[in-house]
Formats: C-alpha cells, sequence, structure tokens
C-alpha cells in the first residue's frame, strides 16, 4: 500500500473524509482497515464522533476494498452504493477502527461477472471498534456493479 498515494486520494477526491481525520491504515485483498479518531472535525454535541464521520470511515473499508480488487482484475467495472444500513452499540470516542473483511466475497462476485452476466449486487459489512476492542459501531453497504462495456 503506498500511504501517500492514499493521502493524495482523500485529499483531492474525498476532501470531507480527509478533514474529518478518516485515514486508511491498512489494505490487501482480503480487508481494508480505517481509523478515525475524534476531533473537532467529526464531533457531535454528545461528546463523540458524529454518526455520518464514522459512515464515511465505514465506507472508505469497503469502497476502497472493492476498487483494490476491481483493479487487480484488470476488468473496467463501474460500482454505486445502492443501501446503506447503520447501528450503533457504544459513544464513539478516541480512535475508531473500522474493518471490511470481505476480500473473498468481493473477488467470488467480481470473478462471475462477464458480458452475459455483467451486472452484480454486493452487500459489505465494517465494524469499528474503540481502543478496548469494545464494538462501537456497525455498517452495511450494498454496492451496484456493472460491467462496462
Amino acid at each position: 500500500m503506498n500511504s501517500l498515494k492514499y493521502t493524495f486520494f482523500l485529499f483531492f477526491k474525498l476532501p470531507s473524509a480527509f478533514f474529518c481525520g478518516v485515514r486508511l491504515n491498512s489494505i490487501d485483498s482480503s480487508k481494508s482497515v480505517v481509523s478515525i479518531k475524534h476531533s473537532w472535525f467529526n464531533k457531535n454535541p454528545y461528546k463523540s464522533i458524529f454518526w455520518a464521520s464514522q459512515g464515511m470511515a465505514a465506507e472508505l473499508t469497503t469502497g476502497s476494498l472493492l476498487i483494490k480488487i476491481i483493479n487487480q482484475s484488470g476488468q473496467n467495472v463501474s460500482m454505486l452504493v445502492v443501501e446503506n444500513k447503520s447501528s450503533f452499540y457504544k459513544k464513539a470516542t478516541g480512535k475508531i477502527i473500522f474493518q471490511c473483511n470481505e476480500g473473498k466475497k468481493i473477488q467470488d462476485l467480481i470473478n462471475s461477472l462477464n458480458q452475459d452476466n455483467n451486472k452484480g449486487i454486493i452487500e459489505l459489512k465494517s465494524t469499528g471498534f474503540d481502543s478496548d476492542n469494545i464494538k462501537v459501531s456497525e455498517f452495511s453497504f450494498t454496492w451496484s456493479l456493472k460491467i462496462r462495456l
């Protein structure tokens, strides 16, 4: 992973995520890990991280993993979030780590796409944990994929 490349990507393509402190920690073909730290930019009146800022971090875990696997496949695939669900279990304070471990699921879908079957839908989950490894929130993103012909 080239962290400078991802930092520039965030700054120029997702500036709100950049300024809220969303950072890509690691990515490989099986998982993506993103962090966000409680700060003035992402706070809510209840002294925790605003739910939408958590959502940006969670979405980046699923989206970056999709992009990585699509790029590795060599296929020209468009992607779009079509649904989002979330659950919150504890106040998000301090540093929260979001992780999506569904690379295999993505790989299986990408491998099934071809000219006859050029569309797919996939639901990916991202879970956020605090520094005590307690689940803070969980997000589910449904992505629509389509091969560009």
